[in-house]
Formats: C-alpha cells, sequence, structure tokens
C-alpha cells in the first residue's frame, strides 16, 4: 500500500514545492528546475576558482578541474589577461548566482524591492564580467580566430540583451523583458553546454587521429612546470626538438605542431592540442542550441507571456502612456503587423481600464487577489 501511495506523495511534495515558488504551471517549475538549476549548479562548483593562484591557477595538470591546461601561462606573465579572468570571475559567477532568483515569481510578487535592486546588481556586475571575458579572448583556449569570433558573438548577444530588457521594463513592457532575460542568460549559459561538446569532440578527433594544432614552446614549457616537470627547459628542448630555439633564446614565441591525443597523457600538450582543435566549434554549437533553445523556451510559455502583456498594457494604461500595448520595442512598432489587442477576460473591459481589472490581476488563473506591484504568477 506504501508503494502505491508512494508516486502521490511524491507529486503531492512537488505541487507543494511549486506553488510555495509561485509557479502556477508545473511544467514552467520543472522547465525552471532544469535551466536554471544547472545554471546555479555550474556556478556553486566554480566558486572555488575566486581563490585564483591557489585553485583556479593552482599547481598540477587538469583538463577539467581548474583552468584550461596552458591558459594560466597567459594569466601569470600578461597583465591584460590576469586582469581579465580575476573580473570575469569576480564579476559573473556572483551574477549567475543572484539571477537564478530572479526567475521565481513569489520573490517577483513578494519582494519586489528585493527584485528591483538585485537585478541592478547583477547588470552592474554583468558588464565588467563580460568586459572581462573580451580582454582574455586572444590567448583562450588557443585564441584562434573561431574561438575569437564565438566568444564575441555570445558576448554581444549576452549585453545586446540585457540592453533591450532594460528598455522593456522601462516601458513597462514586462513580457518582452521577461523573454530578452531569458533570451541573455540563456546565451550566457552556452558555456555549460560547451563544456560536454567539447570534452565529446575532444575523444572523438583524438579517435579519429590526423588533427594537428600549433602550441606556443612557451606554453609547453609552462605546463611542464606545472606538471612538477624539474627542469623544464631542458625537458621541453628534448621533448619537443621544434622548441631548441625557443629555450637557446634565439625565438621567444617558437611553437610547435602538435598530434591533438586526448589519450596521451606522456605529456600534457597533447591532450591541451586536443580541447584547442575543439573549443571553436564547440563554442559556436552551443551558442546555437541555447539561441534556439531559448526561442523553444518562449514558445512552451504562451499563456505566461500573454498574461503578461494584459499586465503590461494596464501598466502603460495607468502610466499615460501613447499607444499602450506597444509603447517598447515591439514588432508592430517596426514592421507591419497586426497591433496586439488586450482580450476581454470576462471580468471587465481592460481597454477601458476598468478599475475591477486595473490591478496586476492574474488573467490567466482565475486569481482575482490583485498583486503587488512585482508581476508573474
Amino acid at each position: 500500500m506504501a508503494a502505491t501511495n508512494q508516486p502521490d506523495n511524491f507529486a503531492a511534495k512537488l505541487g507543494r514545492i511549486h506553488e510555495l515558488l509561485g509557479f502556477q504551471k508545473r511544467y514552467n517549475f520543472i522547465l525552471f528546475v532544469n535551466f536554471a538549476g544547472a545554471l546555479m549548479g555550474f556556478t556553486l562548483a566554480r566558486l572555488m576558482y575566486l581563490n585564483f593562484d591557489k585553485v583556479f591557477c593552482g599547481p598540477g595538470f587538469s583538463t577539467n578541474e581548474r583552468a584550461s591546461p596552458g591558459e594560466c601561462y597567459y594569466y601569470r606573465n600578461f597583465t591584460v589577461d590576469r586582469i581579465g579572468i580575476i573580473m570575469h570571475l569576480a564579476c559573473i559567477l556572483p551574477a549567475s548566482f543572484l539571477v537564478c532568483w530572479q526567475f521565481v515569481p513569489a520573490i517577483r510578487r513578494k519582494w519586489i524591492v528585493f527584485h528591483r535592486i538585485n537585478g541592478y546588481v547583477i547588470l552592474t556586475l554583468s558588464v565588467p564580467g563580460t568586459i572581462g571575458a573580451l580582454m582574455l579572448v586572444r590567448h583562450a583556449v588557443g585564441g584562434g580566430l573561431e574561438v575569437q569570433a564565438s566568444a564575441g558573438f555570445l558576448c554581444l548577444g549576452f549585453l545586446g540583451s540585457l540592453f533591450i530588457s532594460i528598455i522593456q521594463i522601462k516601458r513597462l513592457h514586462i513580457e518582452q523583458h521577461r523573454a530578452w532575460m531569458l533570451r541573455a542568460w540563456f546565451y550566457a549559459g552556452a558555456i555549460i553546454t560547451l563544456r560536454p561538446i567539447l570534452l565529446l569532440a575532444a575523444l572523438i578527433i583524438s579517435k579519429q587521429g590526423g588533427y594537428y594544432v600549433s602550441l606556443p614552446c612557451a606554453v609547453i614549457e609552462h605546463m611542464l612546470g606545472a606538471a612538477n616537470v624539474n627542469d623544464t627547459a631542458v625537458a621541453t628542448s628534448f621533448l619537443f626538438k621544434g622548441c631548441t630555439p625557443y629555450t637557446l633564446g634565439e625565438n621567444p614565441s617558437q611553437q610547435v605542431t602538435i598530434e591533438a591525443n586526448f589519450f596521451d597523457r606522456s605529456t600534457p600538450a597533447p591532450a591541451t592540442a586536443s580541447l584547442h582543435a575543439s573549443f571553436g566549434m564547440a563554442g559556436w554549437l552551443a551558442g546555437a542550441i541555447h539561441a534556439i533553445g531559448v526561442e523553444v523556451y518562449l514558445r512552451l510559455t504562451p499563456k505566461e507571456a500573454e498574461r503578461l502583456q494584459h499586465v503590461s498594457y494596464q501598466r502603460q494604461l495607468e502610466a499615460g502612456m501613447r499607444n499602450p500595448g506597444s509603447a517598447g520595442l515591439t514588432l508592430d512598432g517596426l514592421v507591419v503587423v497586426d497591433k496586439w489587442e488586450p482580450k476581454d477576460s470576462g471580468r471587465g473591459d481592460v481597454d477601458s481600464g476598468n478599475p475591477q481589472n486595473s490591478g496586476n490581476s492574474c488573467l490567466e488563473t482565475g486569481n482575482t487577489e490583485k498583486q503587488p506591484q512585482g508581476y508573474g504568477c
């Protein structure tokens, strides 16, 4: 009997949790747990990177527990790269932690002041965090043009979406503010999806063979030192004959060609080469997945968008804005489309600004209780 009731008890507990957090629909809660939970888990797992010299650029060689192999050569020897990575970690990790709470409906409704202040804090952290990422991209994971282009594309998409979302909320277009904030953080979340794609691609090309990457001898020497090799200069010239001009001081920027092989751990170079060969592709693919995924997500929650459109219309009407319902950056202000008009909810004429519908009423759910200045049901 207990086994029979167990699924019902789990469903009941799940229902209480999503109602406590303010989600009116269970599928919205499930989507929130999947996406916001992934971002929260990824962020918490990397807070230790704020201990920059002992953890992020600590001793030893690892392909997944700290900075990408060879990256700390630039972070320790190039001032711009060091400032960039510290700015990026110190700003984007707290912002990623705080933003998860922005999408909890109960917080938006009951603690609107926290929602607003938290939003400004996130925005303040996100801008320098993204600038920091752009500062280090020249040498990040090989620094190839495909890497720079994918990182630049995601950074511009992230900052552009944040900027548009701020314009929308200033114009009281709440549903568009929600949509563009979701887009911004879906783009930022591409770095999470990039990780498994990168690892899988590195394994595949290592099995196939025939992929080669050029690595600076200075980076190879640094990685050997991190792997506790005693005389790194001698080891570098002995293991990589092409690095002899570098170790003799004749060509400090000397590079050698390394075959990508994630499984070859005789030196750190082959595994590093496999990651460098795969990173640009992984960045573009992860960005495309998230760009498409956020649009799918928005179309999976059409009732929430429609409800927030009604709330936006009421706010703009009460604020005396011209063209309520189209006061922000909307399609009907840019191209020829049918202008959005509020639907009659059956509880008063929305167009007329009837007092019985003038609050943040939850038109979809039938909740007639007037909401505080937050939004979301």
